[in-house]
Parts: structure tokens; sequence; C-alpha cells
């Protein structure tokens, strides 16, 4: 049935399931993104065995100085460092240092000594690169990149669901098609029969045309054959149903009958429906927001670099590494730094042509924007129209179906009971058979193209997901370890 094939397309087709983990890799982008404000724990540790000569002062007729410096240090740095939203980073560090001296005629006290500074540091740029709209314009990109995969996710699922659709009723439609054959074959050998039967009046041309006919049949069943068989390959390949492999000999015969009752539609609220839900519009808006994100940081690097630096720092020295932690903030000894850096390019050329050229993009975003409405809008009123067309095809081609079985069964009826078995009338009969089998071709075929159209009205507007009754939900990246597929509901009873 229709319903199967659709519900294990979503759960078992291998695109879906590889279109599944975009958006669990966008969403870890998203996550990388924001970590970029998480706090940052450092430490540096050096170790120095200073042993150097040095250069000894001589004021005739003495000279006086040490001959050389020889000391130990261990110089620990540690602190935590964040990333503003601002576009700043504030830094929180402890600077601990421990000298052992050892030179030659120098009396150093306290010896060993521990020397320990605790400093708070404020970098804020304030003119380029200031601000959130700079400092958050990677979460933000990441976050448009993690729903426009959501977006194509939804795009995929919608095609794929619209491809199971239509090739099940292509699949019905050359099935019904082989079974009009086989019965169009049956009745032409059976006059052929008739006619080799006829050894007094037919002509050996009558024959071998008649003959002819009923090969080319049998060339018609074979070609009906083979397109059975490769629309079943087509039809398994999208549901990979574990049940039915593609490699294996079995064919799918579709059990639904298509129906020829009209649907109800408006072409307003079909094109409302279509620029609410098509995930091609939402992927066009995202874009267009992409490139104003990215145009508002080409236009903060077009000011120039004027950098504020604060910094505060409490010093201690103590013999023991203990003491200083215990006197370093009774405010005996500050630093306070303040500091402002300034740069900008002569000429500035090149941010100037980075500006320009995400404008340009942002022009670009708006064209395919516009661009991807015009096609939306064509898309629903063709798919509109080809709904109108062929549900109107259905009954007309039913009553020129209508029309060659009476005009066979008249033929059939005056060979029985007036007629008789004419060679010109078996001619007659061949030909009619073949006009009625074309009629019941062209009446399923316009049967199936109205599902087909109906299939891709929903698809057109955006909505072929609700329509199947499939929950669209969208995994993390958990879930797709897991590999859990989109839910596909049970259809209503009658459905």
């Amino acid at each position: 049935s229709l319903e199967r094939a659709v519900k294990s397309c979503v759960e078992n087709n291998l695109q879906v399931q590889f279109a599944r983990i975009a958006p669990a890799v966008s969403e870890a982008r998203v996550v990388q993104a924001e970590a970029a404000f998480d706090w940052t724990f450092f430490q540096n540790l050096t170790y120095n065995n200073i042993d150097q000569p040095r250069a000894r002062t001589s004021l005739f007729p003495s000279t006086t100085g040490l001959t050389s410096d020889q000391q130990q240090n261990v110089i620990s740095a540690t602190g935590l460092r964040q990333r503003l939203t601002t576009g700043g980073q504030l830094t929180v560090q402890q600077d601990l240092t421990y000298t052992d001296s050892n030179t030659p005629g120098q009396v150093v006290a306290p010896d060993p000594n521990s020397a320990l500074a605790v400093s708070i540091q404020f970098d804020q740029p304030l003119l380029r690169n200031f601000g959130s709209d700079v400092a958050l314009s990677e979460v933000r990109l990441a976050r448009n990149a993690e729903r426009s995969a959501v977006a194509q996710l939804k795009r995929d699922l919608i095609r794929t669901v619209n491809d199971v659709e239509k090739n099940y009723w292509q699949l019905l439609r050359a099935y019904r098609d082989l079974l009009i054959l086989q019965r169009l074959l049956e009745r032409g050998v059976e006059v052929r029969d008739q006619l080799q039967a006829r050894e007094f009046d037919v002509q050996p041309a009558q024959l071998a045309a008649a003959t002819a006919r009923v090969e080319r049949r049998r060339a018609d069943i074979r070609r009906a054959q083979n397109a059975l068989r490769q629309l079943s390959d087509r039809l398994k390949l999208l549901i990979n149903d574990p049940d039915l492999p593609v490699g294996g000999e079995a064919i799918i015969i579709p059990l639904d009958d298509p129906s020829d009752e009209p649907i109800e539609y408006s072409l307003i609220d079909s094109i409302e429906t279509a620029i609410a839900s098509r995930p091609e519009v939402q992927q066009s808006i995202l874009s267009m927001d992409d490139t104003s994100i990215r145009q508002a940081v080409a236009d903060s690097g077009r000011l120039p670099q004027l950098d504020l630096r604060l910094q505060t720092r409490w010093w201690a020295l103590q013999e023991h590494a203990g003491n200083t932690y215990n006197e370093v903030f009774d405010g005996s000894f500050v630093d306070y730094i303040v500091g402002l850096a300034f740069e900008q390019p002569i000429g500035n050329r090149r941010a100037e042509a980075e500006y320009r050229a995400r404008r340009l993009e942002r022009s670009q975003a708006v064209i395919s924007y516009r661009n991807t409405l015009q096609q939306v809008l064509q898309e629903v009123k063709g798919s509109l129209e080809n709904v109108t067309t062929f549900h109107e095809l259905i009954e007309l081609q039913r009553v020129a179906r209508v029309a060659a079985a009476e005009e066979l069964r008249t033929l059939l009826v005056e060979k029985e009971t007036i007629a008789g078995y004419t060679v010109e009338r078996l001619d007659l009969e061949l030909s009619r058979q073949d006009a009625l089998a074309q009629a019941e071709r062209d009446e399923i075929s316009a049967l199936t193209d109205y599902h087909s159209s109906i299939a891709d009205l929903y698809a057109s507007m955006g909505t072929s997901l609700e329509r199947n009754r499939i929950d669209f939900v969208v995994p993390d990246a958990r879930e797709v370890l897991v590999v859990r597929p989109p839910r596909a509901r049970s259809a209503d009873p009658g459905r």
C-alpha cells in the first residue's frame, strides 16, 4: 500500500538517514561557537637557573661590583580569562615567583623569597570589533546554519516522500498497463487463430498482418514487464524495506486503487501556505540574515582600532609563599594601569573592499529570495493547473474508454449474430481491440497522473509531511548516534 511505502521510506531511506545527520552536526557547531565565551583556565610554570658573569665598575685605583649573578627562579602564572560579548576580554591572574639568590658577595633579604602578584585586567576595543553584533556573529551564523540544516532535512524528506508517491502511482500504471496488454494479446491470439482456421478465403498477407499485430502485442508486453520491474526496483530503492531488498527478485504490486474524487483548493490559500511552509523560503530568509551579519562585521572592520586596557595589580613579598597570600590584599602595594592602543591602515583599502563585497552579497541574497518566491508561486500555480487538467481528463478518458468498449462489444455481437467471421471484420476487430486497450491505458494514465499531480501540489506547498501524517522531529546529536528515524503515524481508518 502507499501508506506502507511512505512509512518505510521515512524510516529506512538512506538519503534521509544521511540528511538527518546534518542538523546534529550544525547543532555541535553552535555549541562550538558558544564555547568561545567560556572561561579558560591557564597555567604557565617556568624554572630558571641563572649563572651569568657581570661587568664590574672600575674607579681608579680600585674596582668594585659583583663578578657574577647566580640564582634560581620558579615562576608560576595561573589564572582565568573569558571572552566577553562586548568584544573585550576579562583576565584574572596570579603570578608567584620564588627566588633563591646564590650570588657571591650579595646579601638579599629575605632569601629565599616569594613574590606574589594578583591582577585583574580588562581589555576592550572601543571602535573596531566593538559590541555584541561582532562578538556574537559566529554564534548567530552557526545558529542560522543549524536552522538551514533543519530546513534542508525537511526539504529532502518532502522530496523523497513525493518521489515515493509519484513512483508508486507510476508503478500502478505500469502494472495496469501490463494487465491490459495481456488481455489484448489474448484477444489478438484468438482472432489470429480464427483467421488461420479460414483457409478458404484468407489471404497470406492478411494472415501475416494479423500475426504481426499479435507479435507486436507480445513485444509490448515484454517492454511493459521491463518497465514494471524497473519501477519496482526504483520503489525498493526509495523505501529501503528490509523485507524487499533491491537485489531481490520480488516485484512490488500496488494495492491502492486510484480515486477520481476532486479536491478543494484556493490559489491564494495555497500560495500563503507555500510561503509559510516551504523550506526553500526559510533558507532564503536565513541566507539574507547571514549576509546582514557579515555586512555588520565588515562595517565594523572599517573603523580604526582603538583598544582600552584597564589593570589593577596587588603585590606582596615574603619569605614563605603562604604569607604572601595573607598580605597581598592589604593594599600596601597596588599598581594601576590604563592604556590605549590606536591603529589605522593608511587608505584602509582592504576593509573598504571587504565591506563592498558584503554589501553585494546582501543584494544577491535579496534577489535570490525574490527568485525563490517566484519559483514557489510558479510551482504552486502549475501544480494546481495540473490537478485541474488531469481531473478533467479522467472523465474524458472514461467516456472514450466506454465508447471504445461499446464499439468492440457491438462488433462482437454482430459477429456472433449477423455478419459472421469474415476476414475484413476480424481485421476490424483487431483494430478495435487496439483502440479499446489504448483507451484503457489512457484512462489509468489520467488517474495516476491526477494522483501524482496532487502529490506535487502538496510538495509545492511544503505540506507533504503533514498530509502523510509524518511527525517531523529534529534529532539532536545523541539521537542521531542512536539512529532514530522520524515517526510516521498510523493512518486513520478508511484513508
